[in-house]
């Protein structure tokens, strides 16, 4: 006991270090599907019932609580929610080092935690507010209490309760998990009792719970992980988001990943007993189900990156003379991705909204008006400022009626960003008091700039690698009074 408290203690401070070692921005959905939802500033996907109101609630919560206690400044609306996060991902790292302690040995267990701990996507992602983080990290508590073959640990109640979590945060979460329940279905020999004592009332609890929070604040009855499921699978609507060829996720998702692990991951698939192959089969389904769909990203793949931690490990633990050689390596070549992804790359997103957090405290903050003239959503809104500041930013919602010409307004705004200016703010007084914009576009709307009086009071830098609409700086000008 004594030495599980050490290792959670370590963990946890590790994992601590990570959170405030990441303070670049990843995917919108960061804070869109979570802090800002908490913040009541809910996208389109509730206005059309695919998310619920489960997950913003968690942070609503941790708002609250601080709220009460007077501590609701805007450093700690950013901070806690991450390091309760970092928490959570030690948590998880340690019963990921406790499963393989109780199915296999001490010093495989050792060697699968070094892996978890220096995967660079597992830093880069594991204290980020997004709903993939939830997912894995219920997928690992979750794995803690399966029933593998030859384990002791298992408790079917407790591993369907935690899918069940997962599914209610993140709908896809059931990916994962089909081999692993099909599996177990088939070897259990009391095969009704699991139906009847431990699915159908995790299901009703959980499903049930799910509903009732957003029939409260719906107003009305909606069965969100049908409406997610429907839109993202059935009607393969992301591809609104971007599309991939099949095989993204073979040729980049996963090697991408899982970077210098790789060949312990297929070492580790080639050496482990049969008993494991389970572990691989959902990795590979996970993988092949989610290249069906158009719309791929790196983070969707993250609830599989656990079970490659594993083979790493055994992997690893398997080289004998060569296992210092590889650690290092492995640390080396992970260390300087995490440390790059999570102190420079896209880092401008956030720092940004350090600038604006400072017109709250302005003596004319009540006249400010910021507008984002930005790819939809590229940084943080509310959660970052905390304060009644006007706001706006261009917008993307999908068309969901089947209209084939319909163009968002961002579209609209790029296919000619000068024009789109001079027709929207035609009258002076309208005008905002700030601009926020990428590099990319300040030659194409200077004469604008430049006739109403803008002048550019700060320029931070976003990335080394600028793409399309995102530059490698942003600006932010300012109307002069």
């Amino acid at each position: 006991a004594g030495g599980s408290a050490a290792l959670l203690a370590l963990t946890v401070g590790l994992r601590t270090v990570n959170c405030l070692l990441v303070q670049t921005s990843f995917v919108p959905d960061e804070y869109w599907q979570s802090l800002e939802g908490a913040h009541r500033m809910l996208t389109w996907e509730w206005a059309s019932g695919l998310r619920g109101y489960s997950y913003p609630l968690i942070f609503a919560s941790i708002y609250k609580a601080l709220q009460l206690l007077g501590k609701d400044n805007v450093q700690l609306l950013i901070w806690v929610p991450r390091l309760a996060q970092a928490v959570l991902a030690a948590l998880a790292d340690v019963k990921l080092y406790s499963l393989v302690r109780h199915l296999e040995n001490a010093e495989t267990a050792k060697y699968v935690y070094f892996c978890q701990l220096c995967s660079w996507f597992t830093w880069y992602s594991c204290t980020r507010t997004l709903t993939n983080t939830m997912e894995t990290l219920l997928t690992i508590f979750a794995l803690s209490y399966y029933p593998v073959k030859g384990s002791k640990m298992g408790s079917s109640c407790k591993y369907l309760a935690l899918i069940a979590l997962a599914i209610v945060i993140r709908p896809t979460a059931v990916i994962p998990w089909i081999p692993l329940v099909c599996s177990h279905f088939l070897q259990e020999q009391k095969k009704m009792d699991l139906i009847l004592h431990n699915c159908i009332p995790v299901g009703l609890v959980t499903v049930g719970t799910s509903l009732i929070i957003d029939r409260v604040f719906f107003g009305e009855w909606v069965l969100v992980q049908l409406n997610f499921l429907k839109f993202n699978v059935l009607q393969n609507l992301g591809t609104f988001y971007g599309s991939h060829p099949w095989h993204w996720y073979f040729t980049q998702g996963l090697p991408v990943i899982l970077g210098t692990h790789l060949p312990f991951f297929i070492h580790g698939c080639m050496l482990t007993p049969k008993r494991y192959r389970i572990f691989l089969a959902t990795v590979i389904w996970t993988v092949l189900v989610y290249s069906t769909l158009s719309h791929k990203e790196f983070r969707f793949i993250y609830p599989v990156l656990p079970f490659c931690m594993f083979f790493c490990g055994y992997s690893l633990e398997n080289l004998k003379a060569w296992k210092k050689s590889a650690a290092s390596f492995l640390l080396l070549t992970n260390l300087v991705p995490a440390l790059y992804t999570g102190l420079i790359h896209q880092r401008g997103a956030l720092d940004v909204m350090s600038h604006i957090q400072q017109l709250c405290h302005d003596s004319y903050h009540s006249q400010a008006f910021v507008f984002f003239m930005m790819p939809c959503h590229s940084t943080p809104f509310y959660s970052h400022v905390h304060c009644p500041l006007k706001m706006r930013f261009l917008q993307c919602p999908p068309d969901l009626t089947g209209n084939e010409s319909y163009i968002d307004e961002a579209d609209v705004f790029y296919s000619d960003p000068l024009g789109w200016l001079n027709k929207e703010f035609h009258n002076d007084t309208s005008l905002p008091s700030h601009l926020i914009f990428f590099n990319v576009l300040e030659q194409e709307i200077s004469t604008f700039l430049t006739s109403r009086d803008y002048v550019k009071t700060a320029t931070i830098f976003h990335t080394h690698l600028p793409q399309g609409r995102v530059g490698s700086h942003i600006y932010v000008y300012r109307k002069n009074k």
